[in-house]
């Protein structure tokens, strides 16, 4: 068995009497050829890498070619006024900028699920953990939390793709949304259905999105997609955890979400020739960094 569908991971969990985290690990586990110890304490120790990557200052590791360091600019707004989105979503949206652009600097990070998405999950899981303070064994519920969005990632990976040069942005920026508000749902209920609720409105939600990156390079749109769309994880969780469902199965919305990305044209889907690449000031940004960088 492999992680391929919400379906079967429910009726595992039935017939081996266990929750969702303890299922996903078994079931990994098995395909892996190792023990659930050993993904667990993998995992661990890419919360900790994760980490790192939230405490690196931008400007320290290296220059982007077009954005500047914007985590600053909404630190500094929080700091003074109380965000219109409040304080976990702009938090959130603090920490996702910043490790994009860590990650756009040539900065380490963890490609959660891929390197164009790598701020929204650090951003969910990291503002959460500040916002609930009280909770109780706080470590150990952020590592499931990280178990359960891994979980969501592969089922992506395995039933469609992760990949923007594949399936365009939903399946990179989709999928790390599916996953963070799945982890925040489990980090707040413990409840599976209600995790895959809030994965189904984040992909119904952001099905369609091309990728378009301006001169080719991962930071336009790239990196403010990652600040604004944990807005959207965020509300998704509320929803779930208020009771409100997906009519359409988790499992069915991947499918579709793959079918739309195949059925997206190639210059929408990473290759820079269309959306927002080729607009006059995205077209004369790479026509400088071109000069700029002429050899």
């Amino acid at each position: 068995m492999t992680l391929h569908s919400f379906k079967e991971i429910s009726t595992y969990m039935i017939e081996k009497d266990m929750n969702l985290v303890g299922a996903i690990l078994e079931i990994d586990a098995s395909n892996l050829d190792c023990t659930s110890k050993e993904i667990h304490d993998n995992l661990s120790n890419r919360l900790i890498d994760m980490r790192n990557s939230v405490k690196k200052n931008p400007e320290t590791i290296g220059k982007t070619k077009i954005v500047q360091n914007d985590s600053a600019k909404i630190k500094k707004y929080r700091l003074n006024r109380k965000p219109l989105s409040g304080e976990l979503i702009s938090r959130a949206s603090e920490i996702a900028l910043s490790v994009a652009t860590v990650n756009a600097s040539m900065g380490r990070i963890v490609a959660a699920p891929t390197a164009g998405s790598c701020g929204i999950l650090p951003g969910l899981l990291f503002a959460w953990e500040e916002q609930r303070k009280h909770k109780c064994c706080q470590d150990k519920t952020i590592v499931e939390g990280l178990i359960v969005a891994a979980g969501v990632g592969r089922i992506i990976a395995n039933r469609a793709t992760l990949a923007g040069a594949e399936g365009g942005c939903q399946a990179e920026c989709g999928a790390a949304i599916a996953m963070g508000s799945a982890a925040l749902v489990w980090m707040e209920c413990q409840n599976a259905e209600k995790c895959f609720q809030a994965a189904s409105i984040c992909l119904k939600s952001i099905m369609g999105l091309i990728c378009d990156p301006v001169a080719g390079l991962v930071e336009v749109p790239c990196i403010k997609r990652n600040g604004s769309l944990v807005s959207l994880a965020v509300l998704s969780a509320d929803m779930a955890i208020a009771g409100i469902k997906s009519v359409i199965p988790f499992d069915e919305i991947v499918d579709a979400m793959y079918s739309v990305g195949k059925a997206l044209p190639l210059t929408l889907k990473e290759t820079g020739e269309g959306g927002l690449a080729v607009t006059p000031t995205g077209l004369s940004i790479q026509d400088r960094l071109k000069k700029d960088y002429a050899v």
